[in-house]
Formats: structure tokens, C-alpha cells, sequence
């Protein structure tokens, strides 16, 4: 009766670091997947600055053609 006593023990130890070790992959992976999400996060924050940039870049030298190219004519006199 002592050795099924001490079996049912072993057991149940087992089943408890069984589910210590299946909690702490669980935690692991949880932790490389908000890793990776704060890397992307910070990788399209940095792309989008960098296409806005871009882009007013090219409003720059878009609206300054287009200055040059007006007619005197049209351009409007500044008011004062």
C-alpha cells in the first residue's frame, strides 16, 4: 500500500512540473511575441515618418515648379 501511496506522490510532482514547465513556455512565448510586435511597431512608425518626408519633399518641389511656371498674369497680387 505504501509504494501505491508514494507512486500516486511521484505522480502528481510530475504532473506539477509537467504544467510549471508548459506555463513558463506559455510566458515565454508570450513575451517574444509582444517583443516582435513593438519591434514592428517601431519599424512602421519609422517607415511612415520616412515616406512622410518623402512626400513633403516632393510637395516641395512640386509647389515651387509650379510657382515658377504660373504666368505673371495670373499670379495674385499680395494683399497688405
Amino acid at each position: 500500500m505504501a509504494s501505491l501511496s508514494q507512486g500516486i506522490q511521484q505522480l502528481m510532482q510530475a504532473e506539477k512540473q509537467d504544467a510549471k514547465k508548459v506555463s513558463d513556455a506559455h510566458k515565454r512565448k508570450n513575451w517574444r511575441l509582444m517583443q516582435a510586435k513593438e519591434a514592428a511597431q517601431a519599424e512602421i512608425e519609422q517607415y511612415h515618418l520616412q515616406r512622410e518626408k518623402e512626400l513633403k519633399a516632393k510637395e516641395a518641389v512640386a509647389l515651387g515648379s509650379m510657382a515658377l511656371a504660373a504666368p505673371k498674369w495670373r499670379r495674385r497680387p499680395r494683399r497688405r
